[in-house]
């Protein structure tokens, strides 16, 4: 649905910033921002190019020649070496840290508010876990402090699930209801990783913040495009029924395929692949959802494993990334692996030719 709405905006006129109901130029936001609401539970929301841009277009609007206080373990450095403290640099905020990496409290937050506190701001580490002798101030405290003192809280979630993630096996992962359930004022995340659309960046929350955001010279810069928009429209509506995205969106949809599903998909490549003269065994095995999203947390999922001496793993995996669709398996523990998780329907024919074709050849 979301290929195809961005294919219908592609090669048709649209209505990004025209107003059918009044005649008049309208804004690119409301395409999106109505269903956002809705499904978040907030007074608005604005759509820009990703969430490195959402975090930078929030703390330039809210924070700008003011401090925003954070803590030490939250100074993540997230993909390409982007990392929090020059954002801040770059937004026009100062940082104001607090705590030390692994223990961070309640009265490091409320020491540091003075009058020139700009906002709050929480980070989700999506990308990595401190473990053991820790503490931190969860967002729900972190709203009651700043509700105490008049101080607005940013959080930046980043990773951006819509729905909780507990059915699928993924613990102590927060979603964007429940960070704004929680009271903060602003919450921005990716509209692609969890949420399962296309690259973006969502910021949702108070309607006053937003609308300063609207206006701010940098939304110009960092706006984002009539394709984005319709592919992202296109996948919030599936959100309008949990079972309808779970079923329409992919990476929703691979979370949730039960085990009975991945094992008859390797019995149908090994099938094949029997067929043909290539030995493979179906093994239980661990996948990661993502080194950007729940880094820590494994889930559990069946795999193809080859079984062959004619070629290196490694050279296997070489040849496989050099077809005219790529094949990009998994190494481990010098065996190829061919996670059914992330293996659809109708590619299972097209990796048996690939695999048959190759090894036939030695």
């Amino acid at each position: 649905a979301a290929a195809e709405a961005a294919a219908e905006v592609a090669c048709r006129y649209n209505t990004l910033e025209y107003d059918v109901e009044h005649g008049e130029r309208g804004s690119r936001y409301s395409h999106v921002e109505q269903l956002l609401t809705k499904i978040c539970g907030t007074e608005a929301a604005m759509v820009v190019n990703n969430n490195a841009a959402a975090v930078i277009l929030v703390l330039s609007t809210m924070v700008r020649g003011k401090e925003a206080v954070v803590s030490r373990g939250e100074l993540v450095e997230i993909g390409g070496a982007f990392r929090v403290p020059d954002i801040m640099e770059q937004s026009g905020g100062i940082l104001r840290e607090v705590g030390t990496t692994n223990k961070t409290h309640a009265f490091d937050y409320e020491n540091a508010i003075g009058e020139n506190t700009g906002a709050l701001l929480k980070v989700h580490t999506s990308n990595f876990k401190i473990l053991g002798f820790t503490e931190e101030v969860s967002l729900a405290e972190l709203c009651a402090i700043g509700a105490a003192h008049g101080v607005p809280v940013i959080y930046d979630l980043g990773s951006g699930a819509l729905v909780p993630l507990e059915k699928y096996g993924i613990h102590d992962e927060p979603n964007v209801i429940d960070a704004v359930a929680s009271g903060a004022e602003v919450v921005t995340f990716s509209g692609d990783k969890l949420l399962g659309g296309p690259q973006s960046g969502i910021i949702v929350g108070k309607k006053r913040y937003i609308d300063a955001m609207k206006k701010n010279p940098l939304t110009r810069a960092l706006r984002i495009d009539k394709l984005t928009l319709a592919a992202l429209e296109a996948t919030l509506r599936s959100y309008s029924d949990p079972q309808r995205a779970e079923a329409e969106i992919p990476t929703l949809r691979m979370l949730a395929q039960s085990r009975l599903a991945l094992r008859e998909r390797a019995q149908r490549l090994n099938d094949i692949l029997k067929f043909a003269g290539v030995n493979g065994m179906i093994i239980e095995d661990f996948g990661q959802v993502g080194g950007g999203s729940v880094p820590t947390q494994m889930i559990k999922t069946i795999a193809y494993a080859l079984d062959t001496d004619k070629l290196s793993p490694d050279e296997i995996g070489v040849r496989l990334r050099g077809y005219d669709i790529p094949i990009v398996a998994r190494i481990s523990k010098d065996r190829v692996l061919f996670d059914m998780r992330t293996v659809q329907d109708d590619e299972v024919e097209y990796i048996a030719d690939a695999l048959a074709n190759m090894l036939a050849e030695e």
